[in-house]
C-alpha cells in the first residue's frame, strides 16, 4: 500500500486529518534516524523529503483512477527527488530513502491491521447489555 493510502486509511480511521502531519514527521524521524544523519544532514533533508511526501500525495490524487500513469508519476517523482536527496546525503543512503520509507509504511500498516483485529475480537458489552 502507498503512503499516501495508508495516510487516508489512517486519518479516516481515527477521523482526523491532523493525523497525517504527524505520520510525516514521525516517518521523517524515523528515517532520518535510519540512515543516521548528522544534525546538518537533517536539517537540509527534512524540508526536502516534506515537499517529496507532498508531491507524492498530489501525484496519488491526480492519477489514483490510472494504476499504470499513477505507476510511472510515482517513479518519475522518485527518481527527481532522489537527485535532491544526493545532494545532501551520499548515493547509498540518498536511494535508501524509499526502501526505509516503504518499510515505515509496512510497520503502520501492520500496526493498523492489529488494531482493526483487536477491534473485531472485543466482545460488544453494549449490544449484551441493552
Amino acid at each position: 500500500m502507498s503512503f499516501c493510502a495508508t495516510l487516508s486509511v489512517i486519518a479516516q480511521a481515527d477521523g482526523s486529518e491532523d493525523r497525517g502531519g504527524k505520520l510525516q514527521e514521525r516517518m521523517r524521524e524515523y528515517i532520518q534516524k535510519r540512515l543516521s544523519l548528522s544534525k546538518n544532514e537533517a536539517e537540509r533533508f527534512s524540508p526536502v523529503f516534506i515537499r517529496y511526501l507532498l508531491e507524492l500525495r498530489r501525484t496519488h490524487r491526480e492519477h489514483y483512477a490510472d494504476k499504470p500513469m499513477l505507476q510511472l508519476k510515482v517513479a518519475e517523482v522518485r527518481v527527481r527527488f532522489r537527485n535532491e536527496f544526493r545532494q545532501i546525503l551520499d548515493e547509498q543512503r540518498a536511494n535508501k530513502v524509499f526502501e526505509i520509507q516503504r518499510e515505515f509504511e509496512i510497520k503502520i500498516q501492520t500496526e493498523l491491521n492489529n488494531r482493526r483485529f483487536e477491534n473485531r475480537s472485543r466482545p460488544r458489552t453494549r449490544a449484551i447489555l441493552q
